[in-house]
């Protein structure tokens, strides 16, 4: 595990446990998205190690404009902005979206093809997916020249590859043997 990952972790937990305490996973999920982004951005993250900017001042720079100054999110940035992580944004944004589908029982899959999968062959396959996890499917389609034909589904720790490179790959290597 990366050293970013294991410094997000904890603090990852926390805005997902003050989320779920608060019934407001999916508002958290859209603010640390926000803040995540406004830190990918090179100028906002040469400003959070400028010293004449205070803390206040950061803070209020990575809160989305529907939230107040006095919010828990907003108390959640103080927090990484005054333990210097708020560097950590992309890092944390992510990790909570783990735990944020893992408490919903959805698993994210991506679908690479060569060409766009149709809708009704989409359901379909994210129905049998369903079934076989036994948790709600969030597909995300990606569209990769290199699979050739076929499609590759990658649900994280499981790739079902029914590629036509793939199976090329399968052939060249039992014929090597």
């Amino acid at each position: 595990m990366s050293e970013p990952l294991t410094l997000a972790r904890p603090y990852a937990r926390a805005a997902f446990e003050t989320a779920r305490a608060h019934s407001a996973l999916a508002a958290w999920s859209s603010h640390l998205r926000f803040a995540a982004q406004a830190m990918g951005d090179a100028r906002v993250r040469s400003l959070a190690g400028d010293p004449r900017l205070s803390h206040a001042e950061l803070v209020s720079l990575l809160l989305p404009p529907s939230e107040t100054a006095d919010s828990p999110f907003a108390a959640f940035l103080a927090l990484l902005v005054e333990n210097r992580r708020v560097d950590l944004l992309p890092e944390i944004a992510a990790l909570f979206e783990e735990f944020k589908r893992e408490s919903e029982r959805t698993v994210r899959v991506t679908l690479r093809s060569a060409s766009e999968i149709p809708a009704a062959q989409a359901e379909a396959i994210k129905v049998a997916l369903k079934k076989r996890f036994a948790r709600e499917i969030e597909l995300e389609q990606r569209i990769d020249p290199a699979v050739i034909g076929g499609a590759v589904i990658d649900a994280g720790d499981v790739v079902i590859d029914g590629s036509v490179r793939g199976r090329l790959e399968r052939l060249q290597s039992a014929l090597a043997q």
